[in-house]
């Protein structure tokens, strides 16, 4: 599916991203077969099945064509959706190339969550295929799975990794078996507009609910490679992730610019201090973490001179403003501001160790640099919010022709669009500081919540309820609730399949 004028999709975004998501990942692969690509963390029997694994960019391709086939024997019709729910594990970065060689879309869920989420979401895009595993911590996401696809009708399938899933699963960990047949994948032809192909959905939350935000190949590849170069990384780099890829924050900070160097990816579920420090301590060029954490870290003598570059994720680009000076004598220090799923804004710390200021109007990386990438474009709407465009922005609504119906859509006006985030402009240094949270929308470490629908549902449970914010050092913001009885309104929500996060508003 090609949404919008490929012509125009792919000449608003970088010069040569007219590849795919596969072909980067090939061209490594070919480049360096034995080259070690992904790496799960160590702790991984902690919290989910397997043991860790270490692939090669040979072994990794094997088992994304592995997963592109079984696909590929479903049947399924053209320009279907994937739904993938896994844990930060070699995977979850598997099944994502793996859809996208069958020909597919990936739908990447945030691992919280659950029954009510699910169905909302898939229901929404028409999902045919749910991913996911057999267990992560003490929730069983194979049964959880299976309950969500009872209600969502298009999904046909059901597929884990792992062991002891429920009857009717398709279960996946046989793809790893080195004599495991692999069926042949179609060829597809080598047109242009390849990658102004439909190839990402992921969920935004508006003041009043979920949409589904649309991606093709190159307007993720240029988020990807606006991280890549400001962080200055090279070809072959080695990166550390803490950051789920879930998003597309996730995806930009962590899997993009791996793909695109063709280096290592280690991953890290996020957070366990004993098995950073051993990860932190075999060495990496970026280390890819949540902004707000990053101080506690140097403070506590996590980083040292094997660590060259910090990437520290803002999820809440307001909270930049009064992030401490970077002191740290060995490490460089990229600031990636995250405006929900609309984009991501890279921007490398100067000589006095504060983040930098956004400037209005163009913004390039590496900054500074002569012919540098056009990352994206700040300006002002009439109610003092930040609107942003560029070539990682996406450009049209999905599904295509919601913007003449009455369901709800991420609204986007030929690549334009209105973060709602409060902004304050100094005309002096022309720069703009982002003042405030969206109006409307809770943001809770990576999860972002619609605080309209979730106040209606905990008002249909018990009508004395109610949900409020309060900021957080940490997460950004946290949520807190109050009702007559707040364990029995916790029961209903956990009932009805809602986020662990708005449930323990409750109360533990």
């Amino acid at each position: 599916m090609i949404l919008g004028d490929p012509r125009q999709t792919i000449l608003a975004t970088a010069p040569g991203t007219r590849a795919t998501l596969d072909d980067l990942f090939r061209r490594a692969a070919q480049r360096n077969p034995d080259m070690l690509a992904l790496v799960d963390p160590p702790n991984r029997s902690s919290f989910t099945e397997g043991a860790p694994r270490r692939l090669t960019y040979a072994q990794a391709d094997r088992m994304i064509s592995a997963i592109a086939g079984r696909l590929h024997e479903m049947t399924l019709p053209e320009d279907s959706i994937v739904g993938i729910q896994l844990p930060t594990t070699v995977e979850s970065v598997l099944t994502l190339l793996g859809v996208l060689r069958a020909g597919l879309i990936a739908a990447p869920l945030p691992l919280l969550w659950r029954h009510g989420d699910l169905v909302a979401a898939l229901g929404r895009v028409g999902a045919r295929v749910l991913v996911t595993c057999g267990h992560v911590g003490a929730t069983d996401h194979a049964t959880l799975a299976m309950h969500a696809a009872v209600d969502i009708f298009p999904v046909r399938y059901v597929c884990a990794f792992g062991s002891g899933l429920p009857d009717g699963v398709v279960r996946l960990d046989d793809l790893y078996a080195e004599d495991n047949p692999q069926p042949p994948l179609p060829d597809r032809a080598q047109a242009d507009d390849r990658a102004a192909h439909l190839a990402l959905i992921t969920w935004e939350a508006t003041a009043d609910t979920l949409v589904p935000v649309a991606r093709n190949h190159a307007e993720i590849i240029a988020g990807g490679l606006a991280v890549l170069l400001e962080g200055r990384l090279q070809i072959g780099a080695i990166f550390l992730s803490a950051v789920p890829p879930s998003t597309f924050a996730g995806l930009t900070v962590s899997v993009l610019p791996w793909l695109i160097s063709g280096g290592t990816l280690m991953l890290h579920q996020p957070f366990d201090p004993e098995t950073l420090t051993q990860q932190l301590r075999d060495g990496c060029d970026a280390a890819i973490l949540p902004g707000p954490v990053v101080p506690r870290l140097a403070d506590a003598g996590f980083f040292a001179s094997n660590v060259r570059t910090i990437m520290g994720l803002w999820r809440s680009p307001e909270r930049m403003n009064t992030a401490p000076a970077w002191r740290q004598q060995f490490t460089d220090f990229v600031d990636v501001a995250c405006f929900g799923e609309t984009c991501v804004i890279p921007m490398r710390r100067g000589g006095n160790g504060k983040p930098a200021p956004f400037p209005l109007g163009i913004i390039t990386a590496p900054r500074g640099a002569p012919g540098a990438l056009v990352v994206a474009e700040l300006k002002p709407t009439r109610d003092r919010t930040l609107a942003l465009s560029g070539p990682m922005v996406p450009r049209n609504t999905y599904p295509p022709g919601a913007d003449s119906s009455r369901l709800p859509y991420f609204r986007t006006s030929d690549g334009l669009v209105d973060t709602g985030y409060p902004c304050r402009i100094d005309s002096e240094t022309r720069t703009l500081t982002v003042s405030g949270p969206p109006a409307g929308i809770a943001g809770v470490g990576g999860y972002r919540f619609a605080l309209r629908e979730l106040q209606r549902l905990i008002t249909d449970i018990d009508s004395g309820g109610r949900i409020t914010v309060l900021p957080d050092s940490l997460s950004g913001q946290r949520l807190t609730g109050a009702a007559d009885d707040s364990g029995a309104l916790r029961k209903a929500l956990i009932t009805r399949g809602v986020n662990p996060l708005v449930a323990d508003a409750f109360g533990a």
